[in-house]
C-alpha cells in the first residue's frame, strides 16, 4: 500500500511538470539605477583677500636730478562671490571686495641730485583709506581629479581707492586670474586664487613748483598694479 501511494504521488508530480512544459523560469537580475551626478547650478562664497596696490616709478627733474622707487599699499579685505556653474568646464561669476581695517603703506627708492646720490625708505598706516572693487568673469575650468579643479577668470571690473571719503582712484578695465579649488563635500569647496585687478603705465610732465623755490620741469613715469590673493570657501546651492 505504501509503495502504491508513493508511486501515485510521483506520477502526479511528473504530470504537473509535464503540464508546465517541464521548464523552470530563470531568475531575472535586478538592475540598480544610479542617478547621475548633476555638476551644475548656483553657488555662493566668501573669502579673505590680501590686496596689494603698487607703483614702480621713475623721474627726471632739471636734467641732473633723477630717481626710481616703489610705493605700495596693502589692505585686508573681504570678498563675496556668486556664480552659476553651467557644466564641469565652464561657469560665470561675480565678485565684490571691500577693505577692512587700516592700510599699510611703504615708499622706498634712490636718486641722484645736484648734491649727490641719496636713498629713502619710509612706511606708515592709513586709517582713513578704503579699497572697494567688483568684477564679472567667465570661468573656464579643468577637473584634474574628481575633487580638484584648476580654473581661470577673465572679465571686467572696477577698482576704487578713497582717502578721507574722497575717491582718488576710480578705474574700470580688464581683469584676469588663476586659481584652484578642492571639493571636500558635495556642496562645500575650498579655493585659492590670484586676480590681477588693474595694470597701467602712466607718464606726466610737471612744469610748476620748484625745489628751494626755483622752477623745474619733471617727467615722471610709473607702472601701476593692483592684485588680490583670495582664500575662501564656496557653497553649492
Amino acid at each position: 500500500m505504501n509503495k502504491f501511494t508513493l508511486s501515485v504521488v510521483a506520477i502526479m508530480a511528473m504530470s504537473t511538470l509535464a503540464s508546465a512544459g517541464g521548464d523552470i523560469a530563470p531568475v531575472e537580475p535586478v538592475a540598480e539605477v544610479i542617478a547621475p551626478v548633476v555638476d551644475s547650478g548656483f553657488y555662493v562664497g566668501i573669502a579673505y583677500s590680501a590686496v596689494n596696490v603698487s607703483s614702480d616709478y621713475e623721474g627726471i627733474q632739471n636734467i641732473n636730478d633723477s630717481w626710481t622707487g616703489e610705493y605700495e599699499e596693502d589692505y585686508d579685505a573681504i570678498m563675496l562671490q556668486a556664480g552659476y556653474k553651467i557644466n564641469k568646464y565652464f561657469a560665470v561669476e561675480g565678485r565684490y571686495w571691500e577693505s577692512a581695517g587700516d592700510a599699510e603703506w611703504s615708499n622706498e627708492g634712490s636718486g641722484t641730485y645736484n648734491s649727490g646720490p641719496g636713498t629713502w625708505k619710509e612706511s606708515g598706516t592709513y586709517s582713513d583709506a578704503e579699497f572697494t572693487a567688483w568684477g564679472i568673469y567667465v570661468k573656464p575650468m579643468y577637473p584634474v581629479t574628481e575633487a580638484v579643479d584648476i580654473y581661470a577668470l577673465l572679465g571686467y571690473g572696477n577698482n576704487t581707492l578713497s582717502y578721507d571719503g574722497v575717491d582718488e582712484f576710480d578705474e574700470n578695465g580688464f581683469q584676469w586670474g588663476l586659481g584652484a579649488s578642492y571639493d571636500f563635500t558635495d556642496n562645500l569647496s575650498l579655493f585659492v586664487d590670484y586676480v590681477q585687478m588693474h595694470t597701467d603705465e602712466t607718464s606726466s610732465t610737471n612744469s610748476t613748483g620748484g625745489r628751494n623755490g626755483s622752477a623745474w620741469t619733471g617727467d615722471i613715469t610709473s607702472d601701476d598694479t593692483i592684485y588680490t590673493l583670495n582664500f575662501g570657501v564656496t557653497y553649492k546651492l
